[in-house]
């Protein structure tokens, strides 16, 4: 059953770097502005605690929780909120490359979901091109968890062209889907809010999408601009393109359980979904 009572969310914008030390400095120092706002859940972007030049990203990753995410559980433990830590590099327990891993932290301070980014950022702008494949492995499984009685989907990002992926949430009876990302702004310009908006509408659930600002992999700039979008496809909140910065919507699910009953197109649906 959906909860009704409305929950408050906040975003915290990074713009990371190299230095994965002053990363994990700054996203805890942001996620406690975040949980300041009086939010119950906190959300970060992808890749939150590196953004450099390393081609070899084994060097980089560690098996979870690992550095990135230990303070982060302690401040959900302290504050008594949820956090969903954007993606971190996860080191692979076999030896493998790493993945690009979405965790979701509970208010006892434990680690409760895990997502490995399905769909890697292979592509060429310009005379740039970011090959995600190259550094990560992908993971295989979709994953939801429970938030105070409502069903939270984690996705990653790139995931947000593949509508397939939010449709299964749907199935799975998603509530809000959270998107942390490291959108480019060439794409992010053209692309990002429509298409979050049709994942919100087409699904009839909220989106919460934490995004990066500042120098991205490539040598790509990212697009910031954060947003939480409700399941009317009507944006909440959302922050600049430029620079770190906290948002934050309260999520009405009361609202939500209404827009489904009066335009029930999850419940019209004639096609099975397709695997």
């Amino acid at each position: 059953m959906t909860h009704s009572s409305p929950i408050t969310v906040a975003i915290a914008q990074t713009a990371s770097g190299p230095n994965q030390t002053v990363n994990i400095e700054r996203a805890l120092t942001l996620a406690t502005q975040a949980v300041d706002t009086g939010a119950r859940l906190i959300a970060l972007p992808e890749t939150f605690d590196y953004r450099g030049s390393e081609t070899d990203l084994s060097r980089i990753a560690q098996p979870l929780p690992g550095s990135a995410l230990v303070s982060l559980m302690s401040l959900a433990a302290d504050r008594g909120v949820w956090i969903l830590a954007g993606s971190v590099h996860e080191a692979d327990p076999d030896g493998g490359m790493p993945y690009n891993t979405s965790t979701l932290i509970s208010p006892d301070g434990k680690l409760v979901a895990r997502y490995r980014k399905i769909h890697l950022f292979d592509i060429a702008i310009g005379d740039r091109s970011v090959t995600e494949s190259a550094k990560f492995q992908a993971g295989k499984d979709i994953v939801a968890a429970c938030v105070d009685g409502l069903t939270a989907g984690l996705t990653i990002c790139y995931d947000m062209r593949f509508p397939e992926l939010y449709r299964a949430l749907a199935d799975a009876g998603a509530d809000l889907v959270f998107v942390p990302s490291s959108f480019t702004a060439p794409t992010g310009e053209a692309h990002w809010e429509v298409l979050l908006r049709a994942r919100a509408i087409e699904n009839q659930c909220f989106i919460v999408a934490p995004g990066q600002a500042g120098i991205g992999a490539g040598e790509i700039p990212t697009y910031g601009n954060s947003i939480i979008i409700d399941p009317w496809g009507r944006v909440l909140a959302r922050a600049s393109g430029d620079g770190e910065e906290v948002i934050s919507a309260t999520l009405d699910f009361g609202e939500m359980a209404k827009i489904r009953q009066h335009l029930p197109a999850l419940h019209n649906r004639k096609l099975p979904l397709i695997r």
